[in-house]
């Protein structure tokens, strides 16, 4: 009936049934009233003014007519030529003819999966990551193998020895600013990943779509692997998250299977919203808008390590994010339920942990309410963590 929990080492517990199952990622949005630190929606002010004026520039342009017509699956040539030259800054040198636009990083990820993973391949997966990974995971019934994480990254010699027993298909990776844990894998481990993945033949996922918060890390996995890698990368949080504009890049080899799996979900990708963004990228807005995102997500992370520089916490200097493990005799499940009835929404580890026990830890997102309500909401949350640890 879902009424008690059994936690490894623990003993059995009965759930706080206020909670919504799988907490975090399953939920209805959350209310006016309820202060939303459990999904990013970074924004800035300006946003709304350039949508309108280049929403006007657009109804303006020549082509309007071309937009209302079927497209190429993988976008027009001169759409991946520019988005091609936008991943330049990101460490990746590629030509237009292994770009693929697509309708969000998480329809990157699901073509992908469905165009070269088959159900029942094991997919090695941090042990702690992106919820929506585990649910396509769920659906394309795909078997996920926990890879234990420390604070550099994942455990490569577990990865290793995983391969030696296991018949691993692919490793799906965020190496740069890693969500929920906020790490950038230094070159040495990129490369120890990349010699594990040629020595088992293995694919690479590679989930960049926080990369553009982290300056001049190392280089990609693409650019390290080119011919094993797939970059997968959006403009939901650099620009908008409405904007379900995403990019793919892929080895040649691998490019017509994807475009087929584009041709079965979406047909292509929505063109009005991608001639939009490609004009951003050509003026500069969309540079303009990673940089102040940059010093926005910089901003709050002072905010939370000022607020709560008690309690320990795992982050990124510049991330939306941050993750709070919880002492071994505190319910992650009692804070969260604490903090809904003060209207103040967060996560448990529940939505992105991928093995059998789940740690108890909170994932605070910071990116989606006002400077003032943040500094108000984190020492709400600080209070509530020290009720039970302290």
């Amino acid at each position: 009936m879902g009424l008690v929990s059994g936690e490894a080492g623990r003993g059995t517990f009965v759930r706080d049934t206020s909670l919504t199952a799988g907490h975090g990622i399953d939920q209805h949005p959350v209310g006016l009233e309820m202060v939303d630190l459990n999904f990013n929606n970074p924004s800035l002010p300006e946003q709304t003014d350039l949508l309108r004026d280049a929403m006007r520039q657009l109804a303006s342009a020549g082509d309007l007519s071309a937009l209302l017509r079927y497209q190429p699956h993988g976008g027009r040539p001169h759409e991946r030529a520019i988005m091609a030259r936008h991943l330049e800054s990101r460490g990746v040198q590629v030509s237009r003819d292994n770009v693929l636009i697509v309708n969000g990083a998480q329809h990157g990820l699901t073509v992908c999966a469905m165009a070269l993973l088959k159900p029942g391949d094991v997919i090695a997966v941090d042990a702690l990551t992106y919820p929506g990974f585990k649910v396509l995971a769920e659906v394309l019934h795909l078997e996920l193998l926990p890879i234990p994480v420390t604070p550099e990254g994942p455990d490569l010699a577990t990865l290793r020895m995983l391969c030696t027993h296991r018949r691993v298909r692919a490793v799906y990776a965020m190496p740069t600013l890693h969500n929920p844990l906020g790490w950038v894998i230094d070159e040495a481990r990129r490369k120890e990943l990349v010699a594990i993945a040629r020595s088992h033949d293995l694919i690479l996922i590679e989930d960049a779509a926080y990369a553009f918060l982290a300056c001049s890390p190392p280089p990609p996995l693409q650019a390290l692997a080119p011919e094993r890698t797939l970059y997968v990368s959006g403009l939901s949080k650099n620009v908008a998250t409405g904007l379900r504009v995403g990019l793919v890049v892929a080895p040649s080899h691998w490019m017509a299977a994807i475009e087929r799996s584009i041709r079965a979900t979406t047909w292509n990708t929505p063109s009005v919203m991608t001639a939009l963004v490609c004009g951003w990228i050509e003026d500069g807005t969309v540079a303009r808008f990673e940089q102040n995102k940059r010093l926005d997500a910089a901003e709050r992370q002072k905010i939370a390590s000022s607020l709560l520089s008690d309690i320990p916490f795992l982050s990124h200097p510049a991330s939306y994010f941050l993750w709070v493990p919880l002492g071994e005799d505190v319910r992650a499940e009692q804070i969260v339920s604490d903090l809904l009835r003060e209207n103040i929404a967060v996560s448990n580890a529940e939505p992105y942990s991928t093995s059998k026990h789940v740690p108890h830890a909170l994932r605070l997102a910071l990116g989606s309410v006002e400077m003032e309500t943040l500094h108000s909401s984190l020492q709400t949350v600080g209070d509530v963590i020290r009720r039970y640890t302290y």
